[in-house]
Order: structure tokens, then C-alpha cells, then sequence
């Protein structure tokens, strides 16, 4: 039994060296091909395994470049958006002066903008996706991703004012009339030329006077 067993292990070994030897002997410009051939055909994840094999296998190759920022790409296209970030975030930290930065800075904010939900859940992918996006046309103010960002910031900015009043009109609601006032004027500081802006405008006056009641009352 133990003999079956010792002469299985080898068996899976040699197997396993075997696969491994088979990957070493392509070369990088074949592995660049299967794995671009894999993302043609949106066969995301054996592009990923093709692109990281020559990353590993050819770090130093002119083609390792490439793969950094396909494998961040093929997880963007799988909607795997915390491994797309952790990717292309390394890409930017090591290659910052790469002419495909402000794509791979667009594409971070792509991630965070995807995972965008209704005005009553967490705005941490809005807010997360506006840092980037103005990042984006503050230091790259003539790349071709501006315009489309330009309006995505639009988006954020109406999806975090919308939150806040959304939060506002809920304490209006259960009569938390000095939270909601806070909330209101809030709004109308951070967030003035919005419909979220305008609607709060429309709430102070009334919300006001609740408030100034009930600290009265409270006394």
C-alpha cells in the first residue's frame, strides 16, 4: 500500500513538472499571442492565465508591459473589480510614465463607477470613482478619456448629493428637523447648481422652524 501510494505522489510530481516544463518551453511572444487570441474571443480568464505565465516566466520581455495591463483588463471585463484595481494600480506604480497612465487612472474609476448602487446605499463607489475621474482631468486635461469622465463626475456628484438628501429628507421624516436642517444646509454648500441643491432650498425654511421649535421645547 504504501509503495501505491510513494509511486502516486511521484506520478503527480512528474506531472506537475511535466505542465510546468511544457509552459517554460513558450516562448513570450507565444503566450502574447494565446493570451491576446483569449481576449479577442472574450475568453477573459485563459487570457489572464496566458498573461500571467509570461509575466512570471519573462518579467524582462517587452511584452511583460503588455500583460500587466491585459490581466487588469480581462478582470475589468469579468467585473472583478477589486483584483482590476489592485492591478492597474500596480501598473501605475510601476511604469508612472507610460503614455497608457491616464487609461489605466480612467479605468480605476471605471471600477468604482460600475459598482455605483441607488441613491440609499453606500457612496463609497461614487466618491471613490470622483476622485479618480478628477484625477484624470487635472493631470491629464487633453487625454481622450476627459470628456467621458467629465460626465461621470456628473454622475457621482448627483449620486452623492442625492444620498445626502436622501438621508435629510429621512430625518425630516422621523422628525429629527436639527439633523435634517444640518443635512439641507449641507446640500446647498457642497453641492449648489444640483437638483439635489435646489430641493433642500425648498426644504429650509419650513425644516427651520421645526428645528428652532423643538430646541425650545427640549429646554
Amino acid at each position: 500500500m504504501k509503495n501505491i501510494l510513494v509511486i502516486g505522489i511521484l506520478l503527480l510530481c512528474g506531472c506537475a513538472m511535466f505542465d510546468q516544463s511544457t509552459q517554460m518551453n513558450k516562448t513570450a511572444q507565444q503566450l502574447a499571442s494565446e493570451g491576446a487570441t483569449a481576449f479577442m474571443n472574450e475568453d477573459y480568464k485563459d487570457a489572464v492565465n496566458a498573461y500571467t505565465d509570461l509575466k512570471d516566466w519573462y518579467p524582462f520581455s517587452k511584452y511583460a508591459i503588455l500583460a500587466e495591463l491585459k490581466i487588469a483588463d480581462a478582470h475589468f471585463h469579468l467585473e472583478q473589480y477589486d483584483e482590476a484595481i489592485v492591478a492597474y494600480k500596480s501598473f501605475e506604480k510601476m511604469h508612472p510614465r507610460n503614455e497608457a497612465v491616464p487609461y489605466v487612472i480612467n479605468q480605476i474609476g471605471s471600477c468604482w463607477f460600475n459598482q455605483i448602487d441607488t441613491v440609499d446605499r453606500d457612496t463609497t463607489p461614487a466618491k471613490n470613482a470622483l476622485a479618480q475621474f478628477q484625477r484624470l482631468s487635472q493631470q491629464y486635461p487633453d487625454s481622450e478619456y476627459v470628456t467621458e469622465a467629465l460626465k461621470n463626475i456628473e454622475t457621482c456628484i448627483n449620486t452623492i448629493a442625492g444620498h445626502e438628501l436622501y438621508v435629510a429628507n429621512f430625518y425630516n421624516k422621523t422628525k429629527k428637523y436639527q439633523a435634517a436642517l444640518k443635512r439641507y444646509e449641507f446640500i446647498v454648500e457642497q453641492y449648489a447648481g444640483t437638483s439635489q441643491s435646489e430641493a433642500a432650498l425648498t426644504k429650509i425654511p419650513a425644516v427651520s422652524k421645526k428645528a428652532q421649535a423643538q430646541k425650545e421645547s427640549e429646554k
